[in-house]
Parts: C-alpha cells; structure tokens; sequence
C-alpha cells in the first residue's frame, strides 16, 4: 500500500507538533528523569518530521520498479541515524540521572550559588559587579587570552 503523489496526512504531523511540543515541555522541567523522556519524544518527533519530507513509494530496490515509483532512501538513512545517537544520549542521560538518584537520593537539578544570585538580582534589576570566583580581578586564568609563545630564532634560521 502506498501513499501515491498525496503529502503527509493532517494527523501525522499533528504527531509531530505534540510529540515536539511535550518533548520541549519537559526539555524544560528540573527533574533529569522527566528530561531524559523530553530528549525521548522530541527525538521521536523529529525521526517522524524527517520521514514525512522524503517521497513515498515501492521499495527502492534496483530492478523492482521503476525509479519515479521508488521511495526516497535518504531520508531513511538519516532517521536511522538519528534513531542510534537518540538511543546513546538516551543510555547517557539514563545513567546520569541514576548516578544523581544514587549519590543524592533525588533526581532534580538544584540550583547552585550563581543561578541564585542571577534571579535575585534579576528580580531588583541591578547588575551584579561582583566576582564570585574569589580570584580577584583579571586572576581567572580561564578567562584571559595568553599572548602567543614567542619564538626564538637559532643562528642557523630555524624556529624552535
């Protein structure tokens, strides 16, 4: 059975839309748990995007049809792709979310010290001067571009 010339049908891509819009939703949420099942649907709405851009048709196997009744292999081949990079940040974040349940007994991102003072001020509108870092002004070695090595030059004209 075959789709013929006719585009993706209104209820497939109202899948994606859900599928992408719940996926950001809980993108958003703190708990690394509810995270790992964002990157989940959002992964999945975006293999069912993909699919539904390449053409649809008999399989594109050389010999069985002709070429302007074969389906689009491309796109295929890229959410199969996507299909295992999805299931490897998903077995990473899985086993980052276990490692925060078992060292913390929960699973939720706390804030830290930075991200509570951004809010604070945030919510007086002033701008915060201070370095928290405790390295003094221009210490943080992290942050200053090093000059360039210098070279010296050997009497015979060769670089060091």
């Amino acid at each position: 059975m075959t789709r013929g010339a006719a585009g993706p049908t209104l209820v497939l891509v109202l899948a994606v839309g859900v599928l992408v819009a719940a996926g950001v939703t809980l993108l958003l949420e703190r708990s690394l748990t509810r995270i790992l099942l964002g990157i989940i649907l959002l992964g999945n709405g975006v293999n069912l995007l993909i699919l539904l851009g390449g053409r649809a048709g008999a399989a594109p196997l050389v010999g069985s049809t002709s070429q302007g009744e074969m389906s689009d292999a491309l796109p295929q081949a890229m959410v199969l792709t996507a299909v295992v990079i999805t299931f490897g940040l998903t077995a990473f974040l899985l086993a980052v979310a276990y490692r925060s349940w078992y060292t913390s007994g929960d699973d939720e991102v706390q804030d830290d010290l930075e991200d509570r003072q951004i809010v604070r001020l945030a919510e007086s509108n002033e701008v915060s001067t201070a370095d928290l870092g405790g390295e003094g002004p221009n210490g943080d070695p992290e942050q200053v571009d090093p000059e360039p090595a210098r070279r010296r030059l050997r009497r015979d004209g060769e670089t060091q």
